[in-house]
């Protein structure tokens, strides 16, 4: 074995330069708590942080100093002032398990490659399918995150709720197939559409009412509609909550339509369904039991680090027809409900140990952890709300009902930019001082501020310091 293979899994090197990273991130997450002398985004832009880590490629360094180049040109999302997107703040211990995933390589495509790795993913599934409350028949898998989670659940209600069998006669239809959605949905359930072969006419949009969520009074005239544009509704997908405003949908009512007309129910509940663990705001996802499928990111509001996704199905059998083929190298079609072999559920032959890690903080905190981090960070997003709505330079679009909030600074009258570029402005230079980090959304026209309260460190003072920083950016550009 040559020299520098030897280097490369050398025991002793591999223990020293972990015990530094861990050093280096334990200080790091002590720094970003403390928020001492750190910015939540060490803005550069795309060119010239490129250049300047191309400059070095070439050559060697150690791995302190190149640990340290990777987190210090990081977006920090630990630190207690980011508030920008929908990406969970990982605990370390979940942080760690994803390691041993790393190291270890398990493949998961089926059990003997992944033995462990398979058992605890069925101990994880079968924990989310109860606090959801789908039943005893609700099974499923783990998937590379909810993109990937939406096209697996629409792939299993088109193969069956369409006549014969989809996966084996391909995708050609009498009729236009198509989904009713939100007109807030994910962009991720366009594109499994598209991927489908539905195409555009595929998508029947279902307006939204004052509160950003489906009206569901209008759900049988899009119906009705639909079939008289000779449409063929397999599924009803509804938000749980949305991304942009993060509003629940009413999955009871949504529900009972789609029991009515046997359509397919699939809730998108990446980022809001784990509110089911919190006694405060349980409600939100009241009906979701009802539902065909479910997705839920572990890597957005459960302290994973990503890609987490669960895939649950009230019906666990229907899921092993959605890729009923055969690969007689890899999987034993003659075993029924072989749920070791994941493959046989999942797009994903190889993928990574996604189960090991929920275990991990489930086996050491319980669920009250979760139950905690969720209460806590829509507390305090309602608490941003309260406060934003007791000034009269600032709205809100809708009154939170996760942790989500879209809001926007009211200029004076006499300003010279209208109320959306000001906006545009005030999230620019956001970004680029690095002292925050929110977002933006553009909705009916109208850009919107927004924050995703993840940190579990982030406090009421922050967000009325976040307050007095947008104002003193506005008060700089309006002069």
């Amino acid at each position: 074995m040559s020299g520098i293979i030897d280097k490369a899994f050398d025991h002793e090197i591999f223990r020293k330069s972990g015990h530094q990273l861990i050093d280096q991130l334990a200080d790091y997450l002590k720094d970003c708590k403390n928020k001492d002398n750190i910015k939540v985004l060490p803005w550069e832009s795309p060119d010239d942080l490129f250049n300047k880590i191309d400059k070095n490629f070439n050559t060697l360094s150690g791995p302190a100093s190149l640990f340290t180049e990777i987190i210090s040109n990081s977006l920090h999302l630990h630190h207690p002032n980011n508030m920008g997107h929908q990406v969970g703040v990982p605990a370390p211990t979940a942080a760690l398990a994803d390691f041993i995933s790393d190291f270890l390589n398990n493949s998961m495509a089926v059990y003997e490659v992944g033995p462990y790795s398979s058992a605890t993913e069925k101990i994880v599934i079968k924990w989310t399918a109860s606090f959801l409350g789908m039943g005893e028949k609700a099974s499923g898998v783990l998937t590379s995150g909810g993109s990937m989670g939406n096209l697996t659940c629409l792939l299993a209600a088109r193969q069956n709720k369409l006549e014969g069998n989809t996966w084996e006669r391909g995708s050609f239809y009498d009729t236009q197939t198509a989904i009713m959605v939100s007109e807030a949905s994910h962009y991720s359930i366009a594109r499994a559409v598209k991927i489908m072969g539905w195409g555009d006419k595929g998508l029947v949009k279902i307006p939204l009412s004052s509160q950003m969520i489906i009206d569901h009074t209008l759900l049988e005239d899009c119906y009705k509609q639909a079939l008289q544009e000779g449409k063929n509704i397999i599924p009803v997908a509804a938000n749980a909550c949305s991304t942009a405003t993060g509003s629940y949908d009413p999955l009871v009512e949504i529900g009972a339509f789609c029991k009515k007309h046997n359509l397919w129910f699939h809730v998108d509940g990446a980022h809001g369904a784990g509110a089911a663990l919190s006694k405060k705001y349980k409600y939100h996802i009241r009906g979701i039991e009802e539902a065909d499928s479910v997705i839920i990111d572990f890597h957005k509001m459960l302290l994973s680090p990503a890609l987490t996704t669960a895939v649950i199905f009230k019906d666990g059998k229907l899921s092993y027809e959605t890729f009923s083929q055969k690969a007689s190298y890899l999987l034993d079609n003659e075993i029924t409900d072989n749920w070791f072999d994941i493959a046989l559920r999942s797009l994903e032959c190889t993928k990574k140990m996604m189960g090991v890690k929920i275990y991990v903080l489930l086996k050491l905190y319980g669920e009250q952890l979760f139950a905690d981090y969720i209460t806590r960070a829509y507390d305090l997003a309602a608490d941003f709300a309260n406060l934003l709505q007791k000034q009269d330079d600032f709205e809100i679009l809708v009154k939170p009902s996760s942790n989500i909030l879209c809001f926007r600074y009211l200029p004076p009258k006499k300003c010279k930019f209208s109320i959306n570029v000001i906006n545009q402005k005030i999230r620019t230079t956001i970004r680029d001082e690095g002292n925050f980090y929110i977002v933006q959304a553009e909705i009916k026209s109208n850009i919107y501020l927004r924050t995703t309260l993840m940190n579990p460190f982030t406090t009421y003072d922050d967000i009325k310091k976040l307050v007095v920083e947008i104002r003193r950016i506005a008060a700089d550009l309006i002069l």
